[in-house]
């Protein structure tokens, strides 16, 4: 006879405590898998960003490739990629610079920031890549860009909930319920609704000319240092009154029409059980914004820094700071593995969808990884990064390689978001303390 299937969840339940049960052969290690099916075809092929960010890096020494070039061996972790070989680059040996490392990784991981560089400032970030991209298409999509987290809003200065970071180095506030966000992309608002949303943004038009007015008055009695603080401020200002001036002129435009079918929009973040279907389903509400063309600009920070689960639910962070321990090395790469299997999901949906002379995938640039390296001996470096670069062929991004850098003596990482950046059609030839474009990418 067939053993009877348990969930962990159905156990904790009943037994009414907070205790992390062991798997046992007849529980389920996993929640039910998604049967979402991608769309069969995109009549939208725009370039496209995405950025996965995983926390408290890896086990690097299962992680990273130990040949370069286009013979390659895959490694032990990116063996779940196998079938997109051909579809994306390893870039191992690059770290920001500027970065102090630790669990700040998040936070300047598409900043390239020195984030104590201001004087008399606890924390000081810069305009994260992302919305440099998000500048270009944002003026012909509803939402410039979409931030996306385990954790809503923005967290805390060095432990931010966000990837994204605007032109003055504001973080980005994050949405973190599938629920929310599908209702957000794909419901049409009632009339009441409609009519609460235009009230809140005269609201804000109102607040923003009283400060620009305040603003004016002011800067007639500062000196040049302030007088350039004060520059710096406006220009916050005037991009939040574009901002609002955008989002009214789309209220009155139909949202695309996508059921909800197969997606499990009430799966939690922060449940363990919860956490394989938690991170599919936000991948497929990212792949249904593409499609429908809603967004072009995506920010996903799989969890926080110094948080997170494994696909049965263990502790991520505290496997990080594994002290070369073996046994917590060999579980770390579980985890690595579980993240990485969902990123190949991913990459079968987009490439699973064809798009004018090629896939969904061939304009869709995904930058994966992380903003540390919890190295050998779990110490949280910001040098030799976990990085991974996949789609966005048809862009002139060039993959099936491992380009493998002197993590001692190698470019900023600056240069691989400038080439990405510049890949999606981001017309820039600098960013942060990049020196160029990234050599063998592009």
């Amino acid at each position: 006879m067939p053993r009877p299937t348990l969930s962990r969840r159905h156990l904790l339940r009943g037994s009414g405590v907070a205790l992390a049960l062991p798997l046992l052969e007849c529980m389920e290690a996993h929640a039910a898998p998604s049967t979402f099916q991608p769309w069969k075809a995109s009549t939208v092929p725009q370039p496209r960003l995405i950025c996965c960010y995983v926390p408290n890096g890896v086990n690097i020494l299962e992680w990273m490739p130990s040949d370069a070039g286009t013979s390659y061996t895959l490694s032990p972790t990116l063996e779940p990629l196998a079938p997109h070989r051909e579809a994306f680059s390893v870039v191992s040996g690059l770290g920001h610079p500027a970065s102090q490392g630790g669990h700040s990784g998040a936070d300047t991981w598409l900043t390239g920031a020195d984030l104590t560089a201001k004087p008399g400032a606890d924390y000081t970030n810069t305009q994260s890549i992302d919305q440099l991209v998000a500048a270009v298409h944002g003026p012909h999509t509803r939402f410039p860009s979409l931030q996306l987290s385990d954790q809503s809003g923005t967290g805390a200065a060095g432990h931010s909930h966000t990837l994204s970071f605007d032109v003055s180095g504001t973080p980005l506030p994050a949405e973190n319920s599938p629920r929310r966000l599908f209702e957000r992309l794909f419901v049409k608002d009632s009339a009441a609704d409609r009519e609460a949303t235009l009230a809140r943004y005269a609201q804000r038009r109102s607040i923003l000319d009283t400060v620009l007015g305040e603003a004016k008055r002011l800067e007639k009695s500062l000196g040049a240092a302030d007088r350039q603080k004060l520059d710096e401020y406006l220009g916050s200002v005037r991009a939040t009154e574009e901002s609002v001036e955008r989002l009214q002129a789309w209220i009155d435009r139909p949202k695309p029409e996508v059921p909800e079918t197969d997606l499990q929009l009430a799966s939690q973040p922060g449940n363990a059980h919860d956490r394989p279907m938690w991170i599919d389903v936000m991948l497929e509400l990212c792949y249904l914004a593409f499609i429908t063309d809603s967004t072009r600009v995506i920010t996903f920070e799989w969890s926080r820094e110094a948080g997170g689960f494994g696909g049965g639910g263990e502790n991520h962070h505290e496997l990080s700071h594994h002290g070369g321990d073996a046994g917590m090395l060999t579980k770390l790469g579980v985890i690595d593995r579980f993240h990485i299997a969902r990123l190949a999901r991913f990459l079968d949906m987009l490439t699973a969808t064809s798009e004018a002379d090629g896939t969904m995938l061939d304009r869709t640039a995904v930058l994966y990884g992380s903003g540390m390296n919890s190295g050998k001996g779990g110490e949280h470096s910001p040098k030799n990064l976990p990085l991974l670069v996949a789609g966005g062929g048809r862009l002139g991004l060039t993959h099936g390689q491992h380009l493998a850098f002197d993590q001692e003596s190698h470019p900023p990482m600056a240069n691989l978001l400038l080439t990405v950046a510049q890949a999606t059609g981001c017309e820039i030839d600098r960013f942060a303390d990049a020196t160029g474009s990234l050599t063998g990418l592009r």
